[in-house]
């Protein structure tokens, strides 16, 4: 078992594998059949699957950048802010913008595959809609809001900020300051988009 967890490539194998085997279970139940695999339901079920485990990656990550790094920088000593702006961060920002494309990926195509897609992203103006279709419509719109400050203002910024791409001190200071806002930006987002989606499933 300590081999499984000292390795964190093996833990999360451990935890796809155990993923299967429930799988193997569940088909023993009856609840899936091998034909499941050919039918459109249990592919919109692998997809939201992977949506909430994209989805869960990006705004755990969000989250920690916004209650734990960013309030705790000023804290750390000098000498040791590298250790987090050359090495924690970066990694933890390439999880994060990959976990925010991976999230609206597997959300579209899940928005495809159970028949809603257009009825959301139009938010019903383009024929009648379920309030579901629009609460999660919603939901999508403060996702693909987030995901575009992700790519097209956070990480730019950010590259600027922990010197991953050459700029001067005050272009530093001041992508720093412009990645945190948008990064808060999607905090404030995060938590109405949550909602938007959890409305559309269970209150309509």
């Amino acid at each position: 078992m300590s081999s499984i967890l000292s390795s964190l490539k093996n833990t999360v194998t451990a935890g796809f594998i155990v993923t299967i085997l429930l799988l193997i279970v569940f088909m023993s139940w009856g609840s899936v059949s091998s034909d499941s695999f050919s039918d459109q339901a249990f592919y919109s079920f692998l997809f939201r699957w992977l949506h909430v485990l994209s989805g869960i990656m990006w705004i755990g990550l969000l989250w920690y950048f916004n209650f734990v790094q960013i309030p705790n920088m000023p804290n750390i000593p000098d000498d040791q802010k590298p250790a987090v702006s050359k090495v924690i961060a970066p990694a933890a920002l390439w999880w994060f913008r990959w976990a925010a494309m991976s999230t609206i990926i597997t959300g579209l195509i899940l928005g495809y595959l159970n028949g809603y897609l257009e009825a959301a992203m139009t938010l019903g103006f383009r024929g009648d809609a379920a309030p579901s279709h629009i609460a999660i419509g919603i939901g999508m719109w403060l996702g693909t809001i987030m995901w575009f400050n992700v790519w097209f203002v956070i990480w730019p910024n950010q590259k600027k900020a922990l010197g991953i791409v050459p700029a001067e001190d005050d272009v530093k200071a001041a992508s720093a300051r412009t990645a945190m806002l948008f990064s808060r930006t999607n905090t404030l987002l995060s938590i109405p988009m949550l909602f938007s989606m959890v409305a559309a499933q269970n209150i309509f």
